[in-house]
């Protein structure tokens, strides 16, 4: 595994797994939760050590319950859950608490290692309150880092008028029908990491290409998008249910893209 290292020093893998409709029925977001999550054990077992999960997710408790019973040590984790902007989240201070204590139960852990604001919070007062909480678990070593997620230019600017912490991260939506390259580019000069979700997005046309690019490395058009990705310095979360899709989307460290094929990709 490779590690990023975000601007307070932490390191995150670079690779880790979703979780979003983990253990439940039909693997669909909206389903009824189960009571296993063998999706988990097997990200587990073939080396996912970063795990992004969120409050609406309805699963935090399941993936806890399977983190803690794995025989990977707690400090070999790195966990990301993410707060939602529900009013019952965010309505006080004291709400936004109960949030992340919560999570903290959940997780059977005395510490997150990143918590995210899910999505931006419009009132800014409410921005404020939350961030400040954030800051203070920050502070208490509860949080390890502390990010944001699908926030814009404004969204970030807004913060910064405040905030005592500068975000670690921005998980926002990176693939090739979504490039957001104006916002990558804020990040970049901002210190703060971009975090994709939905990194394997293409159109057809475009897999093509990526397939075609494979060939020469051996890999799937899905690995050298991947791979795209991470040689930018862009962390990804991809996700899948099946052990061999796992294992492919962790199999990217024996190979780097060319300049030439980086081109192609940046072209489609």
């Amino acid at each position: 595994m490779e590690y990023i290292t975000l601007n307070n020093g932490l390191k995150m893998p670079i690779v880790g797994t979703g979780t979003n409709t983990y253990g439940k029925e039909n693997n669909e977001y909206n389903g009824a939760l189960t009571n296993e999550i063998p999706e988990l054990v097997s990200a587990l077992e073939l080396g996912y050590r970063s795990i992004d999960a969120a409050i609406i997710y309805r699963n935090e408790e399941l993936v806890g319950r399977v983190l803690a019973q794995s025989t990977v040590p707690r400090e070999e984790l790195f966990i990301t859950t993410k707060v939602p902007g529900n009013e019952v989240y965010i309505s006080s201070k004291k709400a936004t608490r109960a949030a992340i204590d919560n999570s903290l139960k959940n997780f059977q852990t005395d510490y997150l290692d990143l918590l995210l604001i899910h999505f931006p919070i419009e009132d800014k007062v409410q921005l404020k309150n939350t961030w400040e909480v954030f800051e203070e678990y920050y502070e208490a070593g509860k949080l390890k880092a502390i990010g944001v997620s699908n926030f814009g230019k404004n969204h970030l600017d807004e913060l910064k008028e405040f905030a005592k912490v500068k975000p670690a991260v921005n998980q926002i939506q990176v693939n090739l029908k979504e490039p957001n390259k104006d916002l990558l580019a804020v990040l970049k000069d901002e210190g703060i990491t971009p975090v994709a979700w939905g990194p394997m997005k293409a159109e057809a046309h475009q897999k093509e290409v990526l397939d075609e690019i494979g060939k020469a490395y051996k890999k799937s058009g899905a690995q050298v998008l991947l791979k795209y990705q991470i040689q930018r310095g862009i962390i990804v979360i991809p996700k899948s249910h099946k052990r061999e899709n796992q294992a492919s989307n962790l199999d990217l460290f024996d190979f780097i893209l060319s300049a030439e094929d980086i081109e192609k990709i940046e072209n489609l």
